[in-house]
């Protein structure tokens, strides 16, 4: 009997699993195509001089450029293919030690003549960071995500993180306060 019991086991087995087996490829033949997952991190510059006031176009003083070491260590972790920024002092000193970091030259774009259409397009499937100001960085987030979700930062956040993560069709978001 034993040697019935023996040669019934394996013959089960192999049963199960070429059952198994074929409803997997039945599920992979009815699977429809894997989402595209895009995924922006939006970030204002960080602090800036404010010694003279009638300078557009500032330098970031010593917190901002703390700060600016804290942005890369935040984004060590994450896998990213691109860097953008407005062309301006304080947007560029932010993301250079991401960019140096990550080995990825800085995209430079004008907020105001931006296609959204376009960026989202061309970073379509990418993990991309974008540094702007306080009032383009709430601005894209809600222009990625199709909706006037969030308002323009208080001019004393440097610290808000807005991750929009378009999965297909469906984006979602949050904010961190990296503080």
């Amino acid at each position: 009997m034993k040697s019935f019991y023996q040669f019934l086991l394996p013959v089960v087995l192999l049963f199960l699993c070429t059952i198994s087996c074929n409803e997997s490829s039945k599920d992979i033949e009815n699977e429809e195509e894997p989402s595209v997952v895009s995924t922006f991190y939006f970030i204002r510059h960080a602090e800036k001089d404010r010694t003279d006031s009638s300078n557009t176009d500032p330098e970031l003083n010593q917190d901002g450029l703390g700060r600016a070491i804290k942005w890369a260590e935040v984004f060590d972790p994450v896998m990213l293919d691109a860097i953008y920024s407005t062309n301006y002092e304080r947007t560029s000193m932010t993301a250079a030690p991401t960019s140096v970091k990550k080995e990825i030259e800085i995209e430079y774009f004008d907020y105001a003549t931006l296609n959204v259409s376009n960026f989202l397009e061309t970073n379509k499937g990418r993990n991309v960071l974008v540094v702007g100001h306080s009032n383009t960085t709430p601005a894209m987030a809600n222009q990625v995500l199709g909706e006037e979700y969030y308002q323009p930062m208080a001019d004393d956040d440097n610290s808000s993180l807005y991750v929009v993560r378009i999965i297909g069709d469906k984006a979602t978001s949050f904010v961190l306060n990296m503080n």
